[in-house]
């Protein structure tokens, strides 16, 4: 890694054996800008202030080797990034403003892509993880990671059910809990369709009855009107020598006919006043007919009236105009019919609850076996981890237990008992630790001083490690509180894992540096900043001289020096 203006950092290149790499130096040196760089470039949170004061921007590159299948190669090369040689490049930016980006293989991506690819490259072992799995919720989760594919595929059957039981449950309750609201609305309901039924309103039934009842109570005036319109066309039969339009008309088509003949222009006016004379005829005929056919009968108006009153009973109370009513009547009769299959609903509600509850129990004692079965060689796995580390009498159980509920609660059936259960079953993890023979088993933040803690922690860590597929991991001062013979146990442990995979070790200790394949100085200038120089690979002499700081904080001391040597020589030959 080259890491440039990132807290103490000014300049520096971070070169990272294969095998075991120990990151030391002074309290405040920089070695956690080591971490922090790594952290950017696996996607962190990108916290402005981490830039260097007076620059711009801080930038951590990265190069990381890759092979051409691994997860993380083909993730980043479905992003557009290209391979260099056989190794993954990797940048992040981060301004003074708080603007971050990130490039992979020479292609800018979101850094979002750097967690997705930094879940196949690298995890991460620090105080804080050790303090998370203090609780138990973290340590179940780490035993269902440890145990693999045997409690991934019954919980994923278990999750979805879960997740499909809470849905059914909500939906339930709804209905149940809404049954009087629910009666209210469909009495409603019933009484309008009732009301609607009973009237039988048709389309446009409304707008025939008022034009109607606008016809009928004008009924006198319409009959002159057409009688005295019907005289004028065609004639009034009482007075014999009265002149009428049609008369005149057709003598006027007559005169114009008889000289039709001599000119075309006149020929067509005659075709006209023929075609005017047909029309009245016509118009004649349909008064006549109006006229004797209007009805004025005052009875026949009240039955309108009555009518059109009850009409606009409907239309005031469910539409306002007949359409209207009908459309309401449409979509409430749709909504009665839902609402009278609720009851139907709950029933199958119901029965899909019980069902799933059924199979969540039988899911539930899957997971409880394999997690059984897993934490066995899980608690085995610790306990041979702590013989290494000076800790050979020291005993890890995992308790598996069930939180029993009363049969009504809301609880599902697992061995015969109704117990509580949630999103990843029905399990209480926890880690208990019997530091010796004799001492009852005890939660590990209880049963462990801090000494016997870290040490615990680091071996849970270890056995995790294991089981993750990543080619690296980086242990950030997980050693802390460990002193003495256990020291040089966790830096033989620590060796013994970097022979199957990179490791990357923070750490105070000189015991667990010694073993290290790469020892890194991270020193300050007398300006208080590193520069590129201030991260060194140390050799030889210059790591005999660290170590005899990291001892006694005097490099020349003699004893000191002689003790360095002393573990450098165990680490050599005892791993």
């Amino acid at each position: 890694m080259r890491i440039r203006s990132l807290g103490v950092i000014d300049d520096a290149v971070v070169e990272l054996s294969p095998g075991f790499t120990a990151v030391t130096g002074e309290t405040g040196a920089g070695k956690t800008m080591v971490v922090t760089s790594l952290g950017l470039l696996l996607g962190g949170r990108a916290d402005p202030a981490l830039v260097r004061i007076g620059a711009k921007s801080a930038v951590v590159e990265g190069r990381i080797s890759v092979g051409s299948q691994a997860p993380a190669a083909v993730r980043a090369e479905e992003a557009g990034a290209e391979l260099d040689d056989g190794a993954l490049l990797i940048s992040r930016t981060l301004s003074a403003e708080g603007r971050s980006r990130a490039h992979v293989g020479g292609r800018s991506v979101p850094v979002g892509l750097l967690a997705e690819l930094a879940d196949d490259l690298v995890a991460v072992h620090g105080q804080t993880d050790q303090q998370g799995l203090l609780r138990p919720a973290r340590q179940r989760q780490a035993l269902d990671r440890y145990a693999g594919d045997t409690v991934a595929v019954p919980l994923a059957k278990y999750t979805a059910a879960h997740r499909r039981l809470r849905a059914v449950a909500t939906e339930l309750d709804e209905l149940t809990t809404r049954a009087r609201e629910r009666s209210q609305e469909a009495d409603l309901l019933r009484f309008g369709l009732d009301e609607i039924a009973a009237a039988e309103p048709q389309p446009g039934e409304d707008t025939d009855l008022a034009a109607e009842a606008e016809r009928l109570g004008h009924a006198e005036a319409l009959a002159s009107a057409a009688t005295l319109a019907h005289a004028a066309l065609a004639g009034n039969p009482e007075d014999p020598e009265g002149v009428d339009a049609t008369t005149l008309v057709a003598g006027a088509h007559r005169a114009l006919e008889a000289v039709r003949s001599h000119d075309r222009e006149l020929a067509g006016l005659a075709e006209r006043i023929g075609e005017i004379g047909i029309l009245m005829a016509d118009v004649a005929g349909e008064l006549a007919g109006y006229a004797d056919g209007l009805d004025a009968d005052p009875l026949r108006l009240a039955a309108v009236e009555e009518r059109r009153a009850a009409l606009n009973h409907l239309t005031r109370k469910y539409g306002q105009d007949i359409a209207a009513v009908l459309a309401w009547a449409e979509e409430s009769a749709a909504r009665l019919s839902e609402l009278d299959g609720d009851d139907d609903r709950i029933g199958e509600l119901t029965a899909e609850r019980d069902a799933l509850r059924t199979e969540l129990g039988e899911l539930a004692q899957t997971l409880t076996d394999a997690r059984t079965e897993s934490a066995k060689h899980f608690a085995d796995a610790v306990t041979a981890e702590l013989a290494e580390l000076a800790m050979p009498h020291a005993r890890v159980t995992v308790e598996i237990r069930q939180t029993e509920v009363a049969e009504d609660a809301d609880g599902i059936e697992v061995g015969g008992r109704t117990v509580a259960y949630g999103p990843a079953g029905a399990d209480e993890v926890e880690l208990l630790l019997a530091p010796h023979p004799g001492a009852p088993p005890r939660p590990i933040a209880k049963g462990a001083s801090g000494g016997e803690l870290s040490r615990v922690m680091l071996a849970v860590e270890v056995v995790f490690a294991g089981s993750d597929p990543v080619p690296t991991y980086l242990f950030d001062e997980v050693d802390a509180g460990v002193g003495g013979k256990a020291a040089v146990e966790v830096g033989r442990r620590l060796a013994r894992l970097a022979k199957s995979a990179q490791v990357v070790v923070v750490t105070h200790l000189p015991q667990v540096a010694a073993f290290a394949d790469r020892q890194l100085l991270v020193a300050k200038t007398n300006d208080g900043s590193v520069t590129r120089s201030g991260v060194t690979v140390l050799e030889g002499e210059e790591r005999v001289r660290e170590l005899s700081r990291m001892l006694a904080g005097q490099e020349d001391s003699e004893t000191a020096r002689a003790h360095a040597e002393e573990l450098l020589e165990t680490a050599r030959t005892g791993n």
